[in-house]
């Protein structure tokens, strides 16, 4: 009894100690910088002076009485997501059951879709301003056609979809991925019964794929949204939130008004806004999600 309680104790020891290093990380990455902007956000400070000066709730008046560009754009963020999730899901789950089909050239094609995933977005950023400045213009001149001569950085409605149009097409293979992963989990017997019962090629996909793809969708919106709201270095590398603040999105402003603008207070206020709308949004989705996953 005493040698059993003895080896309780040292694995708990150990547990403890193992722990440690990483609970201090998070602790100093983490906690401590996030308390320190709710302190920040109280008060008007440049990053410079010594202390501090305490305003009170000052900069949150600021924000939601629009004397601040937050509140545009986190309506140019909620646009963005909206798009780059639909688009995402939609167009991965369309490539996904296509390369779920026996065709040689299938893994070759799933590589080819997975690799624009593994660029940096800086350089896949001015990879496509490229394409879009000059590249486009080349083609027009041997084409003719008029869309390639569009501003598409240069308009603001243009701009949108250009930068959700890169940001899908970086993030894409990833999506694919997961859902080829859930296509092959799916039992082929449920849908070898659904074929003996009659069901058609459209019928098996929306009535026994579908639902049986929950998990995987639950993933992959969950994962889309949250690149959605923290979209930043794409739009850095496109457009620089032009052209004006046609793209600004809500991570951009807060690191403008803080590290530009030299402005603390201000931009850890912002910070601690999204913080919590992030926080609703993805609590919401996620939940809404979960409820409709199908158990096999």
């Amino acid at each position: 009894m005493g040698a059993n309680s003895k080896w309780k104790k040292k694995e708990r020891l150990e547990n403890f100690l193992y722990t440690l290093p990483a609970v201090v990380l998070v602790t100093m990455m983490m906690y401590i910088p996030f308390v320190m902007s709710g302190y920040y956000s109280l008060t008007q400070w440049n990053g410079i002076a010594k202390e501090p000066v305490f305003i009170g709730l000052d900069n949150f008046v600021a924000i939601f009485t629009g004397k601040s560009n937050f509140l545009n754009s986190l309506g140019f963020t909620v646009k963005y997501t909206i798009g780059f999730v639909v688009l995402s899901n939609v167009i991965a789950l369309a490539l996904a059951v296509c390369l779920t089909k026996k065709f040689k050239l299938a893994n070759l094609y799933r590589g080819m879709f997975f690799i624009p995933y593994i660029m940096s977005m800086t350089i896949v950023g001015f990879i496509w301003k490229f394409i879009f400045t000059q590249g486009f213009a080349k083609l027009f001149e041997i084409t003719g056609w008029e869309a390639l001569n569009l501003s598409w950085l240069g308009d603001p409605k243009l701009a949108f979809y250009s930068v959700v149009a890169v940001g899908v097409w970086q993030g894409l293979g990833f999506y694919i991925v997961l859902y080829i992963a859930g296509l092959q989990a799916i039992p082929s017997d449920v849908l070898e019964a659904a074929t003996v019962d009659g069901a058609t090629g459209s019928q098996k996909f929306f009535r026994v794929t579908l639902p049986l793809l929950g998990p995987s969708m639950t993933t992959c919106i969950f994962m889309s949204l949250t690149n959605g709201l923290k979209v930043f270095d794409i739009i850095l590398a496109l457009t620089k939130g032009g052209p004006g603040t046609a793209t600004y999105s809500t991570t951009m402003q807060i690191y403008q008004e803080a590290f530009t603008n030299n402005n603390y207070g201000l931009g850890s206020a912002q910070a601690i806004i999204y913080f919590l709308v992030v926080l609703i949004i993805t609590q919401l989705v996620l939940k809404a999600m979960s409820s409709k996953e199908v158990d096999l």
